[in-house]
């Protein structure tokens, strides 16, 4: 498991070696941003040396593989996330069709991530599963199985597959990435899937966490999102963020709710308002993301990495003019890291 394999003339996986401190840097393309926008977008994000796009998959906005598509057609080298694909959405057998076709297209370029789906989502399309995490462990398994090129048969809680065999698995079989941020999740990704994505203020200290909550296995991987945003002077970034960042307060995910300070945050925006994150302490704001001066960036990009993050991709500003525009601010990030 947590290896990307490649077939054998025998059509056997066979493993390929990755180096365990691999870092990539990349952007995301906003779930908001117009669909038209991805061919210039991702041809930016790869002449600027970047080395990921990941497409937003959120209902009811723009679908992840069709932008992958688009995307991986219209570039030579970017890799190609997928983030995330809610695991009831489509048949399992179709998920696992569609992320092969993706990878014959481009093969060693596609990484995707199956989730849980956001649960009221699901329920307005009739999808709602009765147990989110066994639909996922169910979901995941098939998905990796066809992959691999295995027939599968299975009568499960959610999944239901009759002697299913993809007609062409994957030459480059990718890494299957599990969506999901809570404990019993996290421990689920460490058995059935080779990685996790963490969506926005997933900072080093929750990185760890998850890794240690999926039970730490070899190979495992790491995607990370993270909320870009870089100023000549870190107040101002934090001036800018701060509207955001209460916006996570107010609905927080497990990693904003995890950080030791969410109850001082929570607290400050009941008293003083959204604009009072932005005079909280720059070391709180170094476990949001890469926000503040570019060298505040480098720091977050450095012990994300340190934690375990393998996959570093940044989130870009909800206006599209902005979003391009910081796709300069990370590839100079990424320029710096690798600089050492």
């Amino acid at each position: 498991m947590a290896t990307v394999e490649a077939m054998s003339e025998s059509g056997e996986p066979q493993p390929m070696t990755e180096s365990a401190d691999e870092l990539t840097i990349g952007m995301c393309f906003d779930r908001t941003y117009p669909a038209g926008e991805i061919v210039a977008f991702a041809r930016e994000v790869e002449s600027s040396g970047l080395d990921q796009l990941w497409v937003i998959e959120d209902c009811f906005y723009t679908a992840g593989v069709s932008l992958a598509a688009t995307a991986l057609a219209s570039t030579e080298h970017l890799t190609l996330g997928l983030g995330i694909l809610p695991a009831v959405a489509r048949n399992p057998a179709i998920t696992a069709m569609e992320i092969a076709t993706l990878c014959n297209v481009a093969p060693g370029r596609v990484l995707p991530g199956i989730g849980h789906g956001v649960q009221e989502w699901m329920a307005q399309m009739g999808a709602r599963t009765p147990s989110p995490l066994t639909t996922l462990e169910e979901v995941i398994w098939a998905v990796r199985k066809l992959l691999h090129g295995h027939e599968v048969t299975y009568d499960g809680w959610q999944v239901k597959l009759d002697e299913v065999k993809l007609d062409q698995p994957p030459a480059l079989v990718p890494p299957v990435l599990a969506g999901c941020y809570g404990p019993r999740s996290l421990a689920l990704a460490g058995s059935v899937a080779d990685g996790v994505v963490l969506a926005e203020a997933a900072g080093p200290t929750y990185v760890r966490w998850a890794i240690e909550q999926a039970g730490s296995p070899d190979g495992f991987r790491v995607a990370l999102f993270a909320a870009l945003c870089v100023q000549d002077r870190r107040e101002d970034a934090f001036a800018i963020m701060a509207p955001f960042l209460a916006g996570l307060v107010d609905k927080p995910n497990r990693a904003v709710r995890s950080l030791p300070f969410y109850d001082d945050m929570a607290k400050l925006v009941a008293r003083d308002g959204a604009g009072a994150l932005a005079s909280m302490p720059a070391d709180w704001w170094a476990e949001i993301g890469p926000i503040g001066t570019m060298d505040d960036a480098v720091a977050f990009v450095r012990a994300a990495h340190a934690a375990g993050a393998h996959h570093i991709n940044m989130f870009p500003a909800p206006e599209l003019s902005i979003g391009v525009s910081q796709i300069a601010d990370a590839a100079a990030l990424k320029r710096i890291v690798d600089a050492g």
